[in-house]
């Protein structure tokens, strides 16, 4: 497992010892457009519930946003913030959750963060350096995230020599300006973005090689459910890409990750919790199998 300079972090009231704990994230798009439902959660309601389903289904973490990654017009800061604050504020006064918001604009990311957001979650990798004094000054948390192209725009066909050792120097760079930037370096995340400016076989050897993107110690997020490398892979839509969402998150996790940012829950749920059992951080919920002089036939009670 890779050494983190920081293991436990506190977020608010929450304190998460990445030592000995994967948080699991869960997805909150207040967008019509959203790249894998499609506008389910767009209306405050549906989002705010989807949110707070999430947290009683064992997500650690919800992260919410209000603009796809993906190529296409900008919005301005004043609409995106109307979508994504409102959402904050509510889970916030219900719950002590971790709540990141998904952005990339300071503006936005001030407005989260008055409305309750424990961290900004940039996929641009501070392309913005405005967005640094927001977060410093603010004492919340940073995600790092790699990837290439100008906030939604294209970024024809990508090439790397070698992708994970390209996308480990880009985030060592970046940490040291965040840090440069007045940002406390236990409060950076990484994220090596999973098909950000990547394709298949890129995201793929990062999957494989993930413990390269963790050695640089700082607690490393796994953004891969129902992601296009996983459909090209296992050759399905968007709906049926549950099982490959899950199998490469526990890869992730096995490699070094120790935030998963998924879509189905109570799925992504037990699948991080058998994890951390497997590496000794969380006992079984009951004890019974081969535990007695006799072992009871499968299906007793």
């Amino acid at each position: 497992m890779p050494v983190l300079r920081h293991p436990v972090h506190a977020f608010g009231s929450r304190q998460i010892d990445f030592s000995r704990q994967v948080a699991l994230m869960a997805i909150i798009n207040r967008t019509p457009d959203s790249f894998y439902d499609g506008g389910r959660t767009f209306a405050l309601d549906a989002a705010v519930g989807a949110a707070l389903q999430a947290v009683d289904d064992g997500a650690d973490w919800v992260d919410v946003g209000g603009v796809p990654f993906a190529p296409g017009p900008a919005l301005p800061a004043a609409e995106e913030a109307e979508r994504i604050v409102p959402v904050i504020e509510a889970v916030r006064a219900a719950s002590d959750v971790v709540i990141s918001a998904d952005t990339y604009l300071p503006e936005v990311a001030a407005a989260a963060i008055k409305a309750g957001a424990n961290v900004i979650n940039d996929t641009t990798g501070l392309q913005d350096k405005d967005m640094a004094a927001v977060v410093a000054d603010a004492g919340v948390h940073l995600v790092i995230t790699h990837s290439l192209a100008a906030p939604r725009t294209v970024y024809p066909r990508p090439q790397y020599q070698d992708v994970v050792k390209e996308v480990a120097h880009f985030l060592r760079r970046k940490v040291d300006l965040a840090v440069e930037l007045g940002i406390p370096a236990e409060k950076i995340i990484i994220d090596p973005g999973h098909d950000l400016n990547k394709n298949t076989l890129h995201s793929l050897e990062i999957t494989r090689r993930f413990a390269e993107i963790a050695a640089l110690g700082f607690p490393a997020l796994a953004a891969v459910s129902n992601k296009d490398f996983i459909g090209e892979t296992l050759n399905q839509p968007k709906q049926d890409r549950l099982a490959g969402s899950l199998a490469a998150a526990v890869m992730c996790i096995m490699n070094g990750a120790r935030i998963v940012r998924m879509h189905s829950i109570p799925e992504s749920s037990s699948a991080v919790r058998l994890a951390e059992a497997a590496l000794g951080w969380r006992l079984p919920a009951y004890l019974k199998h081969n535990m007695g002089e006799i072992n009871e036939p499968a299906g007793q009670a």
